[in-house]
């Protein structure tokens, strides 16, 4: 962090190629990157900064420098620097490994190694040695080094294709370009040695999708766009090589950009814990104020008849200064109430809970051997309040994989499934894919159904139309080995589905020129002319093409989303229309996106005459664009209805089982994506988060401020007008004021609403005067989903949220264009095993599936806040009992600060008596069982809603200890009270009564965790039984003759503790504190438990009855919803490649270098929503079924 370079920011940027001395006079950093946060030098004072920052340590140093002055230090100053000390190093030292591994994952990648141009020949460069300006050659399959501009590669025009996996998520290839006039340039190494030329361009910034600049050279200027970068992440696929100038480097890059600032991330217990320790250190100050005036006052007049034997000369006491140092003295002495122990215990419990879910075999995903990883140890109990969930799409709730399920030819479905449970079972076992293609499995369509097998054999005209449109109407492109092998390459995975679809049925696309195109009907060669492309875009929603079959017939082929082509069909086609229309709803019912297939046969000179007039529009220099658009309507029409196809966009497994459940225990999920409304809403369908039975969707897409506010205004209005009419049966608008949707809460909310915002929307949105009526609809709708997101727009909304709400927040993605996101949230999760890392390296915890995050959440999240709220109460409750014991002896022994118990009973209470039964509670305990987690999701509330340690807990728990202090104190000293043992000696001597009541202290705390603990374990009984037999072996120790020998001065008690257990009446005195302290808390839990039952306690008793005796499940009946369909045309980000096509810029002109292929095997993916929800209702009837429970 210290070492670059301070410079003025960047206005522009100014890049010269193949010149290092011009460039370093901008002083631009080299490609060296930095995640770490020290070095050997600033790691020990920025670290003692950082920890100092913590109240509590600046508290202890505190009080360590109180101990070092004798006149009022009745302690040893080592009973607080040793475990200052202590917690300090063991901190200190987590964080210097983990530093240590940034460095090491910084080190390997700044040791990469990389081809650079040097001196007028390829050098091998390590990436951390890369410049401003250099000139660097990659090779297939390599990763991009630093942003580069393309200069030249092996395919024709300068074309290469990228893989932007780290940056974004996605899988499939999307192209890059270089400029016409350094495409000339080739691999020629002396003429790119000679090239000159200079970039000014724009600052470095984090926007992917966007880069503007000018190249001057040889006297011209040309423009330079996003579509001629190559960002420093990317991966060069099926490109021999290319060259390219480095015009971002190292923190420059758009990458680095986007990992955004690290943040300091802490709990909202450390705040609380912050908070009260503050009030704990006022609360101390008042009682050392109190004790100090009485200290005065006794001083005055009782103090001066004792003088003469305890103090100095009269004239040399002052009574006034007496009191000033045992306010200090007591200051001291109460300090146990928050010892720096509790802090090595919380550090102690977290790092071990991270181990559990390092450990945990049930997130570990062996497809890709990644377990779950915790890549911090402070933020698990925040993990148990999580309220907000805010999820990438592409990658983190999908597979980027789309399967062909069903499709719907001339009124008959085909790929279905069979009602009938035999018939099914046969054609499972004894039927194969339809496939005609004679190709590995691997590269087959998973699509079953004898009757298209038939049809197609039988030579039905409406089938094979059907497959030979989606086999010639796409962009994709086709290589083909020396083995024969068809390998494609599609701009997104669906249209590779599509025509993996038609290749599978016969109908292969074989290749195609910038005039042509050829597939393969049923084992023949047919070429079709291409005449005229008409390409996708985000306004149109379809995608035609014109051809001229070998017959000399002109047609129009066409697919896209069926609002848009059911528009445009011949009126021939009514009947065909309303059964399709029928499947599409059933398709989109079970969560498949679909697309509308139609044709058009044209006369010749209709085209010709329509070409023309294209041509024209072409090269129009004013409305271009509107003038081919209206040439493309007027075309598309009076279309004649093939059918339709349904597609299936591969979630990961289980994530519908997962938002169903934490939408169970209340958890709200926001999706953020780049993605396009369509394909975005589409996958909230298909993942349940939108869902038919919603009482409305909002669609904000307003252009403009007022528009959007106006949009945000009707939908606030719908959404309180639809639940008044609900809860009363008439609108409550009186007088004609408005209800205020500030008043409408969400316990009082009657129905389920999403919200669905486009990316320009949310721009206008999150403007400081819109975001309050954005956040207040937003945060009342069951979902939330946000399209064509920036990086920067996802974190905004992120802070937004985290600002206004006050609510825990987790967001989770697997690109860099989500790591400002996780970077933002409270908790930041990231998807590894994918080949991009970014998220994963900048996240909290990461994991290979999103369907983790269930366990994640349900279990450890939950499990470590349980803990540690039960850990907190027990150790403030313990200590206050420990520490107020001195105050309430002050006012026996003249407020001299006299200590009740012996120093070595102090220093090693919270060390070594107590500590490991609290450490184990901490660690091992758990109120129901993992999987009753699961089931019951409900359970995750109480950790939204702060309950189990909150600033009331911690007065009950103060309380508690005030009681127990009492107890402890006057319980013993009214027993005492000229009391004499049985040898008819008194036993009311100091030490006597320390050793009674640090015992029946001892006994009272193991008893009270006793109590606390639900969850016995080995380690539990014997933590809390051997600490009660050590505090026993310890005082005889230290009563005994031999320690005396070694030290007299320290303990000169000999024998004491032998002398008071062996008295009857000090054992019945013990029982009798233990009993008097232990008892309201048993009477209170039993009257709770048994009158005012959580739903943990009834989970808990239903667990003991379910050991006896397991209830019967009922079933519950199936219901099979209906859905309007959603039909979205499937490419993601950009228009087509309609235009590169038919310029053959991209046709090649010799075998590119092999590549991985784009068929996969495929699998089904089965619903587990209504699983879930039988379980959790079964789970339900069996607490109702139980006649000791009620619900």
């Amino acid at each position: 962090m210290f070492c670059y370079r301070r410079k003025p920011p960047e206005v522009e940027r100014i890049v010269k190629a193949n010149d290092r001395e011009y460039n370093e006079t901008f002083q631009y950093v080299d490609n060296r990157i930095h995640t770490s946060k020290y070095n050997f030098l600033t790691f020990l004072p920025i670290n003692l900064f950082e920890q100092f920052q913590r109240v509590a340590n600046a508290y202890f140093l505190f009080l360590l420098i109180l101990q070092l002055i004798p006149e009022i230090s009745s302690l040893s100053w080592f009973t607080t620097i040793v475990p200052l000390v202590l917690v300090i190093t063991m901190t200190a030292g987590k964080d210097a490994t983990d530093d240590y591994f940034r460095h090491k994952s910084d080190n390997q990648v700044n040791n990469r190694q990389s081809e650079v141009l040097i001196d007028g020949k390829l050098q091998n460069e390590k990436w951390m040695n890369v410049k401003v300006g250099d000139i660097i050659k990659l090779e297939n399959n390599q990763f991009v080094a630093a942003d580069l501009l393309l200069l030249s590669s092996s395919e024709p025009h300068g074309l290469c294709y990228i893989e932007t996996a780290e940056l974004d998520g996605e899988t499939n290839l999307k192209v890059r370009h270089a400029l016409s006039v350094t495409s000339e340039l080739g691999a020629d190494i002396s003429r790119l040695a000679s090239f000159d030329g200079t970039v000014v361009c724009e600052a470095p910034n984090n926007k992917l999708d966007k880069f503007t600049g000018v190249l001057s050279w040889k006297d011209s200027k040309h423009l330079l766009s996003n579509q001629m970068i190559i960002l420093r992440g990317c991966v060069l696929r099926n490109t021999s090589w290319c060259f390219g100038m480095v015009i971002f480097a190292g923190p420059d890059t758009k990458l680095m950009q986007n990992s955004g600032k690290t943040k300091f991330k802490r709990t909202s217990i450390d705040r609380l814990m912050n908070t009260l320790v503050l009030w704990i250190f006022g609360f101390l100050v008042c009682l050392g104020i109190i004790l100090a005036i009485g200290n005065l006052i006794w001083e005055k007049k009782v103090g001066d008849q004792f003088r003469t034997f305890v103090f100095w000369n009269k004239e040399e006491k002052n009574s006034v200064f007496s009191g000033f140092l045992t306010f200090w003295s007591y200051i001291i002495i109460l300090n146990t109430v928050v010892p720096i122990s509790l802090y090595v215990s919380m550090e102690v419990i977290r790092l071990v809970h991270s181990y559990f879910i390092n450990w945990d075999r049930k997130m570990y995903y062996p497809g890709k051997a990644a377990p779950a990883e915790a890549r911090t140890t402070t933020l698990n109990e925040e993990l148990g309040q999580i309220e907000y969930v805010f999820s990438d799409k592409t990658g983190t709730l999908t597979q980027n994989i789309m399967t062909f399920k069903k499709c719907s030819i001339n009124g008959k479905i085909y790929g279905e499934e069979h009602d009938d449970p035999v018939q099914k079972r046969e054609i499972t076992k004894k039927t194969k894919s339809v496939d005609f293609s004679e190709k590995s499995p691997a590269e087959r369509s998973q699509f079953f159904d004898l009757r298209l097998l038939e049809s197609i054999k039988l030579g039905d005209p409406t089938v094979h139309e059907f497959f030979r449109l989606l086999a010639l109407c796409h962009t994709v492109m086709s290589e083909e080995d020396s083995s024969g092998n068809l390998t494609y390459q599609v701009q997104s995975p669906d249209e590779g589905a599509l025509v993996t679809a038609a290749k599978s049925c016969g109908f292969i696309f074989k290749s195609r020129t910038p005039e042509t195109i050829t597939i393969e009907e049923l084992g023949t060669l047919v070429t079709y002319q291409l005449l005229a492309f008409l390409d996708f875009n985000n306004v149109r929603k379809r995608m035609s093409i014109i051809v001229r079959n070998p017959a000399g017939q002109i047609k129009l082929y066409s697919k896209g989303a069926d609002t848009i082509l059911f528009e445009r069909l011949h009126p021939s086609s009514k009947d065909l229309l309303s059964v399709t229309s029928d499947h599409l709803s059933e398709f989109a019912g079970e969560g498949l996106r679909t697309l509308a297939i139609a044709y058009r046969d044209l006369e010749d000179k209709y085209f010709k005459e329509w070409h023309k007039m294209l041509q024209v529009a072409s090269a129009a220099s004013h409305e271009r664009d509107e003038q081919i658009s209206a040439l493309y309507e007027e075309i598309e029409r009076d279309l004649m209805l093939l059918g339709a196809t349904a597609v299936e966009d591969k979630l990961q497994e289980g994530v519908i089982e997962t938002i169903a459940s934490l939408s169970l225990a209340n958890i709200k999920i926001w999706v953020l994506t780049g993605d396009k409304q369509e394909t975005a809403v589409n996958i909230g369908y298909a993942c349940n988060m939108l869902t038919e039975d919603m009482n409305d969707v909002f669609v904000i897409a307003g252009n403009s401020v007022e528009e959007v506010r106006e949009e945000l205004r009707k939908a606030k209005e719908s959404l309180v007008g639809q639940s008044n009419s609900v809860l009363d049966g008439h609108a409550v608008y009186g007088q004609g004021q408005k209800l205020e949707l500030a008043s409408l809460g969400e316990d009082t909310l009657t129905g389920d609403y999403a919200l669905v915002v486009n990316g320009h929307s949310l721009a206008h949105a999150l403007e400081s005067d819109v975001k309050h009526d954005f956040l207040e609809l937003a945060c009342l709708c069951k979902a939330v989903v946000c399209c064509r997101t920036t990086p920067l727009q996802k974190a905004q909304v992120v802070e937004l949220v985290k600002k206004h709400r006050n609510a825990v927040t987790l967001a989770i993605g697997d690109g860099a264009n989500d790591v400002s996101m996780i970077k933002s949230a409270h908790i930041g999760v990231g998807i590894s095993g994918q080949e991009g890392l970014q998220a994963a390296l900048a996240s909290d915890y990461s994991f290979a599936q999103f369907r983790y995050l269930q366990r994640l959440l349900l279990i450890h999240g939950r499990w470590s806040y349980f803990r540690m709220c039960k850990f907190l109460r027990y150790f403030f409750y313990k200590n206050f009992a420990f520490t107020l014991v001195h105050c309430w002896f002050g006012f026996f022994c003249g407020f001299s600060a006299q200590t009740v118990y012996d120093q070595w009973f102090i220093t090693l209470f919270n060390i070594v008596y107590t500590s490991l039964p609290v450490l184990a509670m901490g660690i091992f305990d758990q109120d129901v069982s993992d999987q009753n987690s699961m089931d019951c999701p409900q359970l995750y509330e109480p950790g939204q809603l702060n309950i189990l340690f909150n600033k009331r807990k911690f007065f009950i728990c103060v309380a508690h200890g005030v009681y127990t202090s009492l107890a402890l104190f006057f319980i013993p000293y009214g027993a005492f009270y000229n009391a004499a043992g049985e040898d008819g000696q008194h036993v009311a001597d100091y030490q006597s009564f320390a050793v009674t009541m640090a015992t029946s202290l001892i006994f009272v705390v193991s008893v009270q965790i006793a109590l606390d603990t639900s969850y016995w374990t080995v380690i539990n009984h014997v933590f809390i039984w051997g600490s009660i037999a050590t505090y026993f072996f310890i005082l005889f120790t230290m009563h005994s003759n031999g320690i005396f020998g070694m030290f007299p001065n320290q303990f000169p008690f000999v024998g004491n503790a032998w002398h008071s257990l062996s008295q009857k009446c000090i054992w019945l005195v013990i029982l009798l504190t233990t009993v008097a302290s232990v008892m309201p808390v048993v009477v209170f839990r039993f009257l709770k438990i048994n009158l005012c039952p959580s739903r943990t306690d009834q989970i808990r008793r239903w667990q003991k009855a379910q050991k006896k005796a397991r209830p019967v499940q009922r079933q519950r009946p199936q219901s099979r919803r209906s859905s309007s369909r959603r039909s979205g045309y499937a490419f993601a980000h950009q228009e087509g490649y309609g235009e590169l096509i038919t310029s053959g810029k991209n046709m090649r002109a010799r075998n590119p270098p092999p590549t991985s292929r784009l068929e996969k095997p495929l699998y089904n993916s089965t619903s587990w929503l209504e699983n879930l929800c039988k379980k959790t209702t079964d789970t339900l009837s069996g607490f109702s079924q139980d006649k000791t429970v009620r619900l």
